[in-house]
């Protein structure tokens, strides 16, 4: 059996980071290595949480693995809270990394113009670094805007126009040719306009192809969305599947439980309910 290791937070509440991603893989008949960054009761959005922090745990971790003389066929990682775990992963890397192995990074930085409370320059220079060695990242677009040192505030005012795409395209290929290996951008929640109606998609970018995936914006974001799309593709991707086939993949599983969830008004902070349709990915 095919094995992905996981590395993210895992909450309590929230239906995000690791609660997210194991179900996912473990659907897709993929075996799910989770190294946890950090235990929290809740997802920060909640406000009132208990949060431990796994730091000085991860590399103990990932030394056990060593010494068990484990391999996996995917890495992901997610939410990392300083340059700390930043190194930890890129050490994950250097140990268990090989040409066959897919890494996607999810670079949890941001997200509608402002920063997280870990944010900090020299997080983003190891970010940097860090996106540089995937194969896969899948940034949103504040994110995306943030590797690249594009102005997120000025690259929304030009929503509405007709080359909206063409620009964030650009930029990615900005990053592309930065990259130190052949790489993949999918920039997540994109949200555009036509005429009086508002669409929300994800773009991919290679160095070869780009397409976009989109559908009418419900107006609410939710907990845990971009990890469970993200832990779609990296599965999809560790099973063989193209970049647009991962795509069209995670977006019938989650496209459905937003809607569900933003009609009958759930609180965003607890996520959808993406239980009910984890058989779409088997």
């Amino acid at each position: 059996m095919k094995k992905i290791a996981l590395i993210n937070d895992i909450s309590g509440f929230g239906r995000c980071s690791l609660t997210a991603a194991i179900p996912v893989v473990s659907v897709m008949g993929i075996q799910a290595c989770p190294l946890p960054t950090a235990v929290l009761s809740a997802q920060t959005d909640f406000g009132e949480y208990f949060c431990h922090d796994l730091t000085d745990k991860m590399n103990h971790i990932t030394d056990g693995w060593k010494q068990m003389d484990e391999h996996f066929d995917g890495i992901h990682s997610g939410y990392l809270a300083d340059a700390a775990q930043i190194g930890n992963v890129q050490y994950f890397l250097e140990q268990f990394r090989s040409e066959d192995t897919i890494y996607l990074a999810d670079p949890v930085m941001g997200d509608h113009g402002r920063t997280y409370d870990m944010f900090s320059e020299e997080f983003l220079k190891g970010m940097k670094q860090l996106t540089r060695q995937a194969d896969v990242i899948t940034p949103n677009l504040t994110e995306l805007c943030m590797l690249a040192d594009v102005d997120y505030q000025e690259m929304i005012t030009h929503r509405q126009d007709e080359d909206y795409l063409q620009c964030i395209k650009g930029i990615c290929r900005r990053l592309l040719a930065g990259a130190h290996r052949k790489q993949t951008v999918i920039v997540t929640g994109i949200i555009r306009n036509h005429g009086e109606k508002v669409f929300v998609g994800n773009l991919a970018v290679t160095e070869t192809e780009d397409f976009h995936i989109e559908h009418p914006y419900t107006g609410v974001g939710f907990s845990g969305t971009g990890d469970l799309f993200a832990a779609v593709i990296c599965g999809s991707l560790v099973k063989g599947l193209s970049v647009r086939a991962s795509m069209e993949k995670a977006t019938y599983f989650l496209r459905e439980a937003i809607e569900e969830a933003s009609a009958a008004g759930l609180d965003p902070c607890h996520g959808v309910y993406f239980e009910k349709y984890l058989s779409r990915l088997l």
